[in-house]
């Protein structure tokens, strides 16, 4: 045998090797890959709860704009009841009370408090 048939036999040795490392390989990747009870299966599911969640973010996200409109809406409503109730009792409230007497017209209060100020300070 000479070197060249050594070379040949282990490169056919080699070839056999990987050739049934593939194999093993393509084997493993089909198992895990298997929608049934592989990777594949819990992606698949995964992914469908993920589209199941986001519809059902979409509807409550939806449903609180709903009642966040409607919440105002009402909020406005009892302002302005609330507005309304306020005027009719100041028009009650005028309506029954006496009428005022004419003010009678009184000297500044602030000046002479601010002279007396002025005063106690030059004392002291």
């Amino acid at each position: 045998m000479t070197y060249e048939h050594l070379l040949q036999v282990a490169l056919l040795m080699a070839s056999v090797g990987l050739a049934i490392f593939c194999i093993m390989l393509a084997r493993r990747l089909r198992r895990l890959n298997d929608l049934e009870s592989g990777l594949g299966g819990a992606i698949a599911v995964m992914a469908a709860e993920v589209d199941r969640l986001e519809q059902a973010i979409r509807s409550a996200r939806a449903e609180a704009t709903e009642a966040s409109c409607a919440l105002s809406e009402e909020i406005k409503a009892a302002r302005h009841e609330r507005a309304l109730w306020d005027l009719r009792q100041k028009i009650a409230d005028a309506a029954l009370s006496p009428a005022p007497a004419p003010a009678s017209p009184v000297a500044p209060a602030p000046a002479a408090r601010r002279l007396r100020k002025r005063q106690e300070m030059a004392d002291a």
